[in-house]
């Protein structure tokens, strides 16, 4: 499955910022990890810290999965609305959940400045406003929800939302105090290096093909003919698992979008907050941090590659309609335009544990506009697994809730 297309921003930006062999001889290791893109690199991240033997291996080169085609907004809030998904999974793990985001946010913070990351990191405030008067009972229910579980929110009227951001069409919104953005590709790339230094065994271009389930150990077959014996297996393989696991779990859908030329102007206005809305599919915008203004939406179900790939032009072309009817003043000069897949699960939450067809594994699959941030919570949750622990979350993300 091809998951990017057509100029993905982040590799062309930046290049193959490092590559690494393939396998071809026998290895022995405590973890395998299979993908290597910013899931990939946060999980192998843990396990170095944690003293663990560790093999990453990717089919690509590495970060060339959906990692180039991120838009890399993080924010806590959750594609499903707080007091949705209390009415759905109870008050607590609703709770746990959206704080569960939050503070994966601030331990990015953390880890990008521990590791003097170059990939642009940046703390950000977060408007999500109501492209539609009809939106704005339940985005206030929305806004009471999150203020009474104690996150830091503003209800701002849409007159101020016009004068703060310029945004017309708008009828009044949520302004978060926390959220950040980052050039994924970068970082991860950053995550293999530093950790490639420290012993994390990497190789790209090397394809799992067979498993076999031993006493202890799995037995793991490449493409280049060469065995892993993996005493554990972590899959990091985002929306590809979804030819891996029998039963349907997660929807595939195809997302676009567009970035701009270098407008230093513009950057300075928004340098500092990530906006999106209630239209659905919803749209959202945030700047980069080389002077663009990024803008993402149009998402509909994903058939195949070639079908997704061949909208790019006309999706892109309303995408940049959208914006203009938001910001009429605003002139935005097209640079790039991609696609990518991702995929939405029945309740916006992530697929992170066991699977009962897969003997000494786990799955990290971060899913829905979260999936960075649900990523860093897998960090814990694998390091969890591996020591024998049950993470607080744990039943909340497993697999056949």
């Amino acid at each position: 499955m091809d998951l990017k297309s057509n100029e993905p921003f982040w590799l062309i930006k930046n290049g193959i910022l490092n590559s690494y062999p393939s396998l071809h001889q026998d290895a022995e290791c405590d973890v395998l990890i299979v993908g290597s893109g910013i899931t990939g690199s946060l999980v192998a991240h843990q396990c170095i810290q944690d003293g663990l033997k560790t093999i990453l291996i990717d089919k690509r080169e590495v970060c060339n999965g959906s990692t180039s085609a991120t838009t890399s907004m993080l924010q806590y809030e959750i594609d499903a609305p707080l007091y949705q998904l209390k009415e759905m999974l109870g008050e607590k793990t609703a709770i746990a959940s959206y704080k569960a985001c939050s503070d994966a946010i601030d331990r990015l913070a953390e880890l990008c400045d521990s590791i003097k990351s170059k990939a642009g990191f940046r703390r950000k405030n977060s408007l999500y406003f109501a492209s539609a008067k009809k939106d704005v009972p339940w985005l206030f229910q929305e806004f009471e929800a999150r203020a009474e579980a104690g996150f830091e929110v503003e209800w701002l009227e849409s007159e101020q939302i016009l004068k703060d951001y310029g945004i017309h069409k708008n009828f009044g919104g949520i302004l978060s105090k926390q959220g950040a953005s980052v050039d994924a590709f970068t970082l991860a790339h950053e995550l293999l290096a530093l950790n490639h230094h420290k012993g994390l065994q990497i190789y790209d271009k090397t394809e799992l093909v067979e498993v076999e389930y031993k006493k202890g150990f799995n037995l793991c077959t490449l493409n280049t003919q060469a065995k892993i014996k993996a005493k554990k297996i972590v899959y990091c393989v985002g929306y590809e698992s979804a030819s891996m696991i029998k039963e349907k779990f997660v929807n595939l859908l195809s997302t676009y979008a567009i970035i701009s030329e270098v407008d230093k102007k513009l950057w300075r206005k928004y340098k500092d907050i990530l906006m999106w809305n209630t239209s659905s599919p919803y749209l959202y915008m945030r700047t980069s941090d080389d002077f663009r203004f990024l803008i993402g939406g149009e998402d509909e179900d994903f058939q195949n590659p070639e079908k997704r790939d061949r909208l790019l032009k006309i999706k892109s072309k309303k995408i940049k309609a959208k914006f203009e009817s938001l910001f009429p003043e605003i002139e935005f000069r097209l640079d790039f335009r991609w696609a990518g897949t991702f995929g939405e699960t029945k309740d916006a939450l992530p697929y992170i544990g066991e699977h009962q067809d897969f003997k000494n594994s786990y799955f990290v699959l971060g899913f829905g506009g979260n999936g960075i941030t649900f990523s860093v919570t897998g960090m814990e949750m694998v390091s969890d697994w591996i020591k024998g622990k049950k993470h607080p979350l744990s039943n909340a993300f497993r697999f056949g809730r």
